[in-house]
Order: structure tokens, then sequence, then C-alpha cells
């Protein structure tokens, strides 16, 4: 296949971005923008949301085993098609505000439907979209976009949140704030069922790239696992991406901060939790560019920096409702730091010279270790809330979060020392 002729339709990318951002809302988004009302109106814990998210976080760690070779076997608008499908009927389901432990069989559904069915599909199709030439512009297009996609249903949610309940938050029973909170999952479940139709009929055009991708590709075998072990720099990459990762789930809690500690309502508290989306794409986008300029490295070097000064702030218990302009200014600093991190740290790849025929391998295995805070953040963040209520429960979690920024810089710095090392040696 010559890649540089491939064609790209802008559409497709964009319905790549919508999809998957689309796919985690439930699962994620919701939480994360109204985490007062969330814990509220299912009538849990931070403890027992964290074990929801636990539940989902192993069933995805099975689903990055195998998703991947059912990715190799079906074209992908199929598989994100029905994932996308499956994941709105979970929704419509979530909208009936299930049992607990209902709700962790929930999450674990969300699991299979989003990591088995959706995650290689998407990752696959995005890569054969930019070819061999455009790959940055491709994964770089992705995650800033589904960061303004994540914002967009946070702000459709808020929405519809205040558009239903007509009178003062304070004085709506639950029974009104579940109300109001099923509209929102209704209407998110909606949309996604929309969009997944959106790329059943108009990823048609991706598939002539995918045979003559496929014949280029080279097949997951036992020898290239061994191959990836060989390379220090893809153990540090694991770490890195832990510890990125646990600083993004750590920013679940802004919202539920607001509450606690600066007294918003249940609306307000979720539009922090939005805004807070808003500077995904402007960081992805700017420390994107910076990084094509420079070293991927040093930007998450930086960002890990960030993210470190940014959380013992918050930590020390300076900021409180009568300083707002600093909390203001201290949630944009902690998402720089934040989403620094997470925008470059597959895009270092190209700095550890991996070979090509080997990337998926990497990708895969790297994967599966990076995101285990999907298994343990959630109960972590929760029994530090929980246990101790109110601002002292917070600046626990922020110290937690203070010390993986620090062993992520650790990581990244060693992983910059070995990759220039190997860039002068030749």
């Amino acid at each position: 296949m010559d890649t540089t002729k491939t064609k790209r339709p802008f559409f497709i990318i964009l319905l790549l971005i919508f999809a998957g951002e689309a796919i985690f809302v439930l699962p994620f988004v919701l939480a994360r923008i109204f985490r007062p009302t969330f814990l509220e109106v299912f009538n849990i814990n931070n403890l027992e949301l964290g074990n929801c998210f636990s539940v989902y976080g192993v069933v995805a760690f099975i689903s990055y085993f195998f998703g991947g070779s059912l990715a190799d076997k079906y074209a992908p608008r199929t598989l994100m098609a029905v994932a996308l499908f499956m994941t709105a009927i979970g929704g419509f389901y979530m909208a009936t505000f299930p049992s607990y432990f209902a709700m962790k069989l929930l999450f674990g559904y969300y699991g299979f439907t989003t990591i088995f069915l959706f995650w290689a599909p998407m990752i696959k199709a995005t890569r054969v979209w930019g070819g061999q030439d455009k790959q940055g512009l491709a994964f770089g297009f992705l995650d800033g976009g589904r960061g303004l996609v994540a914002a967009s249903f946070g702000s459709l949610g808020v929405l519809v949140f205040s558009y239903i309940i007509s009178m003062q938050v304070s004085e709506t029973s639950i029974l009104g704030h579940q109300k109001a909170f099923k509209y929102v999952i209704w209407a998110s479940s909606t949309v996604i069922l929309f969009i997944g139709i959106l790329v059943y009929y108009f990823l048609k055009p991706l598939s002539s790239n995918v045979e003559a991708f496929q014949s280029q590709k080279k097949i997951y075998t036992l020898e290239n696992f061994k191959s990836v072990l060989k390379y220090p720099t893809v153990w540090l990459m694991m770490l890195i991406i832990l510890c990125a990762y646990v600083g993004y789930k750590t920013t679940d809690i802004f919202s539920l901060y607001a509450k606690d500690v600066l007294g918003y309502d249940d609306i307000g508290s979720a539009k922090i939790g939005t805004y807070l989306l808003y500077i995904r794409p402007i960081t992805g986008i700017a420390i994107g560019l910076l990084a094509d300029r420079t070293r991927a490295s040093l930007w998450i070097i930086i960002g890990f920096l960030i993210m470190m000064l940014s959380s013992l702030f918050f930590a020390s218990g300076v900021i409180s409702d009568n300083t707002i302009g600093l909390f203001v200014i201290s949630v944009v600093f902690m998402a720089i730091g934040v989403y620094a991190t997470r925008v470059l740290y597959f895009a270092i790849m190209e700095e550890a010279k991996l070979p090509l025929a080997i990337t998926g391998t990497a990708v895969g295995f790297i994967s599966v270790v990076g995101y285990t805070p999907d298994i343990f953040a959630g109960p972590m963040i929760g029994v530090l809330l929980d246990n101790s209520p109110g601002e002292l429960g917070h600046q626990h979690v922020f110290v937690v979060m203070a010390i993986f920024a620090l062993i992520g810089f650790c990581a990244t710095l060693a992983f910059s020392i070995i990759t220039r090392k190997k860039l002068i040696e030749r």
C-alpha cells in the first residue's frame, strides 16, 4: 500500500473522535462531572464507586489481552458500532438506578464493551486513517478531540440536569435529583446510540484501506513479545503511563472537592468538572506542537513536575471558599500537568526507537500494566475520602497523587537519559 496516497476523509477521524469518547461517557465521564450527585442518586459512597471502577478495570485488564485478535478478524466499524449499541443499552439500564451489586456487574459489562469490543478497533482504525506518514496527526486529533467531546457531553448533561430541576438544588429531594439525573443518562445513551449508527454506516470508506494495512502488519507472536521485554524503555513507559493515569483518575474528585471544600451545590460542582475537561484539548494541541519541536519526554517531565507541585499545593490546605480565584488557577495548572503527560505518553515510543514490527505488541503489553489504575485507583481514592470526610480526605488523595507524580518524574527522567544516550552513540 502506498500510504502517502491513502485517502483520509476528515469526517472519518471526526467519527472516531466522537465514538472514542462517547463510549466512555457512561462509565467515567458522568461520574467525573456529577460525582456528588452520582453518589447520592445511586446511594453509594466513594469506596463503593471505586469498587465499581475496580470491577471495570479487572474486566478491561483481561480484555486488553484478547481484544486485539478480534479486531484483526472483523471490520473496525462493525465492532465499534456493536460496542456503542451495547454500551447505550447499559445506559438505559443504569437509568433504572440498580442496586450496588448490579452496578458492579454493569461496570464489568462496560469493561467488556469499551475495551474488548472497542479499544483495539478504534486504535486500528486510527492507524489506518493516518497511514505511515500521518500517525502523529491522527492520534493528536484523536486525543485532543476526545477531550472536547467529553466536555461537550458534560455541558449537555449539566444543561439537562439544571433544566429538569426547577427549584433550588438545596431544596430538591433525592427523588428530584434521581429524576433529573435519569434524563441526563437517557440523553447520553441516546447520543451514544446515534453515534453507533453513524459509525456503522459512515466508516465504510475506511474498509478499503484495512486489507492493505493488514498486509503490512506483523502478526502478534511470542517472538515479538520476547523482543519487547528486552527494551528497558518499555518497562519505563509502563511506569510512566501508570503514574500519569493515576493523576488522570484523581481529577475525578474535583467536582466533589468543589462541593465538600468550597461549598458548591450539585450544579455548581458539575460545572467545575465540565470546565476542567475543556482544558484537555487546548493542552493537547499546544503540548503536541511543542513536543514536535523538542522532545516529547521533556514535556512529560515538565508535566509530572507541574502535577507534583500543584498536588502538594492542594494538599497544603491553603485553598478555601474564600480563595476561589486561587482554586481556579490551581485547577488549571493541575489539569495542564495531568493532560500534558496523558497526551504524550505514547508519543515517546518514537524516542525509544522501538521497531515498527513490534509496535502493536509493545502497546498491548504497556497498556496492560499502565492502565492498572482502573483496578486500584478508584478503591484507593474512595478509602482515603471516606475514612477522612471533608477537606482532610481530599488532602490525603493529593499527597498520594504527588507521590505518583514524583515516581513518574523519575521514570521519565531515566527514560530521557537512556534515549538521549542511544542517540549520541549513533
